[in-house]
């Protein structure tokens, strides 16, 4: 068994990641004027912490984190709030945040602390929608499995803070953004929604993507964004001439530092992608073919060997059981190499949880199915079900790590020995 091998490569990925890591190579010139800190993100507290430390000058902030994800700071205010759907709290803090860009000079330096989770973390429902609609519509998005750059230039559309906008509270000010990568491609402008970044997307990129994934926006959403009030600003807005971008982390660096730790525990490492998209379940399938090949006929890849992968898979709820994309991937990657043996996997969120469950993944091999039927659990029924979390719970198989910290997007590891 492979599982300790496993769970270090997962750790060696998050520990690339960690925002004290890479934000003091990061850290913009010092302004003649005030320093301000704000942030929205999974990985925003972490963030603010290692900014604090690295920073010598007089600062002041708030950033917003999802609930139990809050670290001390001392000049830097935390506020906790819901993700991935958005509430009052978070409401209530991005209010404050736009409040402390108001009165801002040219003289002032805004430092933006931004990480995935953002986009459900700065709730601030666009004009003639509410907290209920924007609620209704993150709901909406989550359940029709489309990628999450569609799902944030829909958002973008329907807020007074993402696509740019909430940088443009900030002017005259310069604004610098801190990144910490969890979309496909690293896209900075995607992560969060892009609240300080403007992106080239349009409305009517919006309206084709509600289209073509069948998204059932609340009525309020669905008038705004049919309408062309609240435009967002475009890349060649003048009032970003001054602002610069930083990516601190993604899954690129990460599974890099995965690898090399592979190759350190003497197998070789193969990293696939680290913008996989799709139906979490085609893709389980998918990797599962790779490794049986690898098993079978030692190609394209010689054993031993680990696979490695990030991205970020999406679920379509057919069902109503429990489970995120990693544990969906899991089952349906356990159920294709049903029997086989000396492959194992581990597939996990980085941030430490998987969907709003508490794991951030699970363990599978060629037992997993077996094992389930065993337990007289049938595993195509939990799948069709979405109720991977119960498939890998019953065979306690998750893994569990709390808040790592950060927040790169999946990571997948297959070894095949």
């Amino acid at each position: 068994m492979h599982r300790d091998l496993l769970e270090g490569l997962f750790h060696a990925a998050v520990a690339r990641a960690q925002p004290a890591l890479a934000i003091a190579a990061a850290l913009p010139p010092k302004p003649a004027g005030r320093t301000l800190v704000i942030g929205a993100g999974k990985a925003s507290a972490q963030m603010a912490q290692a900014f604090e430390a690295a920073w010598d000058g007089p600062l002041s902030g708030l950033v917003v984190t999802r609930y139990g994800y809050a670290e001390p700071c001392e000049r830097i205010e935390i506020v906790e709030a819901a993700h991935p759907v958005p509430d009052r709290a978070g409401e209530a803090a991005t209010r404050r945040l736009l409040d402390l860009l108001g009165g801002l000079s040219a003289d002032d330096l805004v430092v933006a602390l931004i990480s995935g989770g953002g986009s459900a973390l700065l709730a601030a429902p666009g004009p003639g929608m509410q907290l209920a609609d924007e609620q209704a519509l993150n709901t909406a998005l989550l359940a029709s499995g489309a990628p999450i750059g569609a799902m944030n230039a829909i958002r973008k559309e329907l807020s007074e803070v993402k696509g740019g906008r909430l940088a443009l509270r900030a002017a005259p000010a310069r604004v610098a953004t801190l990144v910490v990568s969890d979309v496909p491609g690293d896209d900075p402008a995607l992560v969060a929604s892009g609240p300080t970044i403007p992106s080239a997307s349009t409305r009517a990129d919006a309206r084709r993507l509600v289209e073509l994934y069948g998204i059932d926006l609340p009525p309020a959403a669905a008038a705004l964004l049919a309408g062309d009030a609240n435009p967002a600003p475009r890349p060649d807005d003048p009032a970003f001439a001054g602002h610069t971008v930083s990516v601190i982390a993604s899954a690129s660096l990460s599974l890099e530092a995965a690898a090399a730790q592979a190759r350190r525990s003497g197998f070789g490492a193969a990293i696939l992608s680290d913008a996989i998209e799709g139906e979490a379940r085609e893709v389980g399938k998918v990797h599962a073919a790779l490794a049986r090949e690898i098993a079978s006929r030692d190609r394209p890849f010689e054993k031993p060997v680990v696979l490695l992968s990030g991205g970020e898979t999406t679920v379509t709820l057919r069902g109503h059981g429990r489970g995120g994309r990693n544990t969906e991937f899991l089952l349906a990657f356990a159920i294709a190499i049903d029997g086989l043996t000396g492959i194992e996997a581990l597939a996990a969120d980085t941030d430490g949880i998987d969907g709003s469950e508490n794991n951030a993944g699970a363990f599978a091999d060629g037992t997993t199915a077996a094992r389930l039927r065993a337990k007289g659990l049938d595993p195509q029924a939990l799948l069709a079900n979405n109720d991977a979390y119960s498939a890998f719970a019953a065979l306690d198989d998750l893994f569990v790590t709390g808040p790592t910290g950060t927040n790169v997007n999946d990571f997948r590891a297959i070894v095949v020995a």
